[in-house]
């Protein structure tokens, strides 16, 4: 794919990505429409993503240019790039997407099917987002900016170059990213280390709560509204719990359940070698990659945490670690 070629007779631009946008989703995005807008600059592109957290908006160039809310009655684009997700999941955008000439769709999700009506570029094996990205710019347009933006996205989606999809590849483009000059240092300890305090005492309460089983295989922790309201907790605030459950001496796959709202809860779910946890993910029409994924799920919370931990049991035992 090339997307400069793709996109060159457009004048309006839509970009989107997943909702509840992490450092991979928001980086890719931003990084793509500072490309576009730089080689295009009679284009008109826009980013189209819900609130993030602080500390990405901060390191990623571009993000004060976001738009949080669709306009109903929104001139259709020309052509309309979703990033880091597939179509449906991207919420309001989606219509946008729908309604565009050009429809065009990157992602590294190996639960992403691809889809006839768009110009696909996925890559399941790939870090992030923001390395499909990097692969299909032109590096000779390359700036502080872009390098910055697209940079943020590798670190978080790698753990900072220490998960499995973390390659030669990866590693000779962040590399190359970094040789713009930005501080690559700041940028990790910002985006992936800190902390508000707030967010330190739920991560916290959620070490606290956690429980594990199968043998001390699985760990997981679970939030429902009284603790969320408790705790003055927001989506933005969970980020990495799921993660920190994982480092527990012994464990191969970890959840993090949280009732959003009323009913309606999200399971984030990571593992380190022998769990697949997107076919956990799946069985709630979610998905993502075999070391991290996650679900919504409207039926019943009890049943679904159990329906989950079968799944994980039946591969634990079919590796024969317990």
């Amino acid at each position: 794919m090339n997307l400069t070629d793709l996109v060159k007779n457009c004048k309006r631009i839509g970009i989107s990505g997943h909702e509840n946008p992490d450092g991979d989703c928001a980086g890719s995005c931003c990084g793509t429409a500072l490309y576009l807008r730089k080689v295009f600059p009679d284009a008109q592109v826009d980013i189209y993503l819900e609130p993030m957290q602080e500390c990405l908006s901060r390191n990623i160039p571009g993000s004060d240019t976001i738009i949080h809310d669709v306009n109903e009655n929104e001139e259709k684009y020309d052509a309309f790039i979703v990033l880091d997700s597939i179509p449906e999941r991207i919420g309001e955008p989606e219509k946008l997407y729908r309604e565009a000439a050009v429809k065009i769709n990157i992602d590294h999700h190996m639960t992403n099917p691809g889809s006839l009506e768009a110009q696909c570029y996925i890559d399941g094996h790939a870090s992030s987002a923001c390395e499909l990205v990097y692969d299909l710019i032109k590096k000779e347009q390359i700036d502080v900016d872009i390098a910055k933006a697209l940079y943020v996205g590798m670190v978080t989606d790698t753990g900072v170059f220490q998960y499995s999809n973390t390659a030669e590849s990866t590693m000779r483009a962040a590399g190359h990213l970094m040789s713009y000059g930005f501080d690559h240092s700041a940028v990790i300890r910002e985006v992936f280390f800190e902390r508000t305090f707030l967010q330190a005492r739920i991560l916290g309460a959620a070490l606290s709560g956690a429980e594990t089983a199968l043998s001390g295989k699985y760990i997981f922790c679970c939030f429902d509204r009284e603790m969320m309201e408790k705790l003055g907790a927001e989506r933005k605030d969970l980020d990495g719990i799921s993660a920190q459950l994982l480092l527990t001496e012994g464990v191969d796959c970890s959840v993090f359940f949280h009732e959003s709202e009323p009913g309606i809860w999200r399971a984030s779910m990571r593992s380190v070698l022998v769990t697949d946890v997107s076919r956990a993910a799946s069985l709630f029409g979610g998905g993502g990659h075999v070391h991290a994924a996650g679900c919504t799920i409207s039926s019943g919370i009890g049943e679904a945490m159990k329906a989950i931990r079968d799944e994980f049991e039946g591969q634990l035992r079919n590796a024969g670690v317990i």
